[in-house]
Order: structure tokens, then sequence, then C-alpha cells
């Protein structure tokens, strides 16, 4: 699938725990009803080829929209379950190396808390950064807090698009506006909530 910045719009990052027995597919499905233009699948709990079987299915539901799918980490993973792309924080496969393996076409994000860490990553090739925490995050306690003024200083520093993640809410996302960034990435924003589809309508 070829990258484009509109996919960062609204980015939802899968976390099987706040979804009360409902099916991930199923989840995942309502939140592209709602709205969402790009799926991460993150499920620290799953070996490899639970993701890989995980990452599949949900492969086949975001394909139907047209809605690119993202594993967390795991680029072996992405690449035999049919996903999109990779994003990969600063302790994970260096991007030069999952660029020079997936080829081209396979979208690859990188976590970025620095100007530093944004310009090398896109001088390695990532297509996007993640930037956060934005917010106190209650799906990563210990997080690094970015200001906005932060957020828009990296935003700022690369030609590659950004998205903005941690602790973003529909009550608390208009305190970014303005930073530069394409997009938010959410967790238990749209997947915490009751009514997964009408969540991310509000986001968006």
């Amino acid at each position: 699938m070829q990258f484009n910045k509109e996919m960062l719009k609204l980015y939802a990052i899968t976390d099987r725990t706040w979804l009360g027995g409902r099916s991930l597919e199923e989840a995942v499905e309502q939140a592209i009803l709602g709205g969402v233009t790009c799926v991460q699948i993150r499920e620290k709990g799953l070996d490899d080829d639970e993701l890989v079987e995980a990452a599949s299915k949900l492969a086949d539901v975001c394909h139907k929209y047209n809605v690119p799918l993202i594993v967390n980490d795991n680029y072996l993973a992405a690449l035999k379950s049919g996903a999109d792309g990779v994003h990969v924080g600063i302790e994970d496969a260096p991007v030069k190396e999952i660029r020079r393996i997936a080829g081209r076409n396979f979208i690859i994000g990188a976590t970025a808390k620095t100007v530093e860490q944004a310009k090398l990553a896109e001088a390695d090739g990532a297509d996007y950064l993640g930037v956060g925490a934005v917010f106190p995050s209650p799906t990563k306690k210990k997080a690094v807090r970015i200001t906005p003024e932060k957020l828009r200083e990296i935003c700022d520093s690369v030609k590659i698009p950004a998205v903005a993640i941690g602790g973003i809410s529909h009550e608390n996302v208009h305190e970014i506006d303005g930073c530069g960034q394409a997009g938010i990435a959410v967790v238990s924003a749209i997947f915490a909530a009751d009514n997964i589809k009408k969540a991310a309508e509000e986001l968006l």
C-alpha cells in the first residue's frame, strides 16, 4: 500500500485489555467505520506465531476498507502476516535495516522524542514519526512527556509527517492544535469506549 500522510489523521492502536470481550476484528472494524485511517496492532502478550495470526486477520479487515495495518515492533511478523508496515521504537530494529530488507513500499514508522532522533529516522528511511507522550498516558505510565512546543519543534525539523501520541482524548485534542502533526494516535480513547464507532467519529 502506498503511504501518504492522510493515513495518519486518526491512527488507532489496539489493546485487547480494553475490549470487554469483543473480538479484535470486530473492534477494529467498528473503529474504521467511525473514521479511523490507520490501525496498529500492539499486543504485547502474543508470541510471534500468535502475532502473525492476529495481524493476518486484522489485515483482512483493514484492507476491506483500504486502511493500512501496521505491526508494533516486529517487522518480520508484519511481513509474514501481510500487514502494510511496522512501527519501531528507539530500542527496536534500526529503520535502515528494515528498509533494506522490506523494500520501498513497506511503511515504516519510528518513535522520535527529540529533534535528533527525528532527523536520524528520516535519514534512515522512515515514512512517518510517532511523537509523544503529549499527555499522561494510561497505557504507558512511564512515558516521557513531550510539550506542545517540543512537538512543534520536532514536526518542523523534518519533511516526513508525524503523528502525536500519548493520552489524547476528544477532551484534550485541541490543546495540540497547530503543532504541525499530521494526525493523532490513540488507544483507550477509541478501544475503551462502549461505542467504538462513535468514539472514533467524535475524535475525527
